[in-house]
Order: C-alpha cells, then structure tokens, then sequence
C-alpha cells in the first residue's frame, strides 16, 4: 500500500546517540499529536491480546547539518500542506515546559537552533525537501 503522506523525523548530526534518540522521540511525539487521522486499526494476536493501533507510515530518521536543520523547519513551515515540529536547543535545555516557554519568548527567532525537525504532508513535497539527507546510522 502506497500511501499519499508521509512523515520524516531529522535529527542534527553532531548529536551524541542518546540525545540523537531523544529528540527523535520529542518531535515524532509532538508530530503524532498534529496529524489528522488516527493511527491504524488495533490489532489481536492469535491468542486474543490487543495490541495498540499503530502510525501505518514508515518512519525513516534522518540527519542534518544545524544548518540544514533550520533551512528545513523554514522551508516546510512556509508550506500549508504540511505539518512541521521542530525541537531546539531552548527546549532541549529548559528544566520545564514552562522555563521553556520563557526562555523562548527571549529568544530572537534567528537565535533558535533547532535539533531535530519532523514534517508531514504529501509525499511528494516531503520527499522533495528530505531526499538528500542520509538516514540516521
């Protein structure tokens, strides 16, 4: 089944493995939230135990320069046709969401240096701003 969204998750390059993970996991949750359908169906195994529905997209991790990383969330955020989060170095910083929020509303736009981006939309537009980044190793 070839579906007609898609969804990416790019984290920054530098980034050690375990915060690599983390904020993968902080954009695909706050993405999750935003996407219009709910995920697939729940399913029952073969002794009758329900397993939670699931995101039936593929969901490749990508990685970027935090250069990159910014030209991406921009990009996408100026398209209508697609859902972007991004995470930062503000929040990935902050004790609190509510320190978070503080701290960000200090911080000039242009000082915001993002850590990982996720986007969904159509595919084809997803594909053209991700197509030449390599997956995460």
């Amino acid at each position: 089944m070839v579906l007609a969204t898609k969804l990416v998750l790019v984290v920054r390059d530098d980034l050690p493995a375990a915060l690599a993970v983390n904020a993968a996991a902080v954009v695909g949750l706050s993405l999750g939230g935003r996407l219009p359908d709910p995920p697939a169906a729940e399913g029952k195994d073969a002794s009758g135990g329900v397993h939670a529905g699931l995101n039936p997209h593929p969901v490749p991790v990508l990685t970027a320069s935090g250069d990159r990383l910014r030209e991406l969330h921009d990009r996408a955020r100026a398209r209508e046709d697609l859902i972007t989060v991004g995470f930062n170095e503000v929040a990935r910083h902050a004790r609190d969401y509510d320190d978070y929020l503080t701290a960000l509303a200090a911080t000039p736009g242009e000082d915001v240096e993002y850590v990982a981006v996720a986007v969904f939309g159509p595919r084809n537009r997803v594909t053209a701003l991700t197509k030449r980044l390599p997956l995460h190793d």
